[in-house]
Parts: structure tokens; C-alpha cells; sequence
């Protein structure tokens, strides 16, 4: 299982074959679909701070 948003969609991008069969999405979706959630998401997480983060080192 992998264990963050980022490695899921490493792994998508090596073994899709299933999401192809049958005609049902494209490369281009695929790769679109990837690149946005990496844009929109992943990126956006990273450069900001955690919640997490907020209660271990502001909470009083």
C-alpha cells in the first residue's frame, strides 16, 4: 500500500494497463488526471505546514 497521495500516483503512472483496458481512459487522461493532482494537491500540501505540525510545535 503506499503510504502517501504521491507514491500512489508513482505507482499509477508504472501499472495503468488496467484503467486502459477496454478502451475506458486514455494515456492523455491518465497523464493529465496525474499531473493535476500533483499541481493541485501534492505541491500545494508540501509547501505548507500541517495541522500536525501546528498542534506539536504552537499548541500551548
Amino acid at each position: 500500500m503506499p503510504g502517501s497521495l504521491d507514491e500512489a500516483l508513482a505507482a499509477l503512472e508504472a501499472d495503468n494497463t488496467f484503467l486502459k483496458a477496454g478502451g475506458v481512459f486514455t494515456d492523455d487522461l491518465i497523464e493529465t488526471w496525474v499531473e493535476f493532482k500533483r499541481l493541485r494537491e501534492i505541491d500545494e500540501v508540501r509547501l505548507r505546514p500541517h495541522p500536525w505540525e501546528f498542534y506539536l510545535y504552537y499548541d500551548i
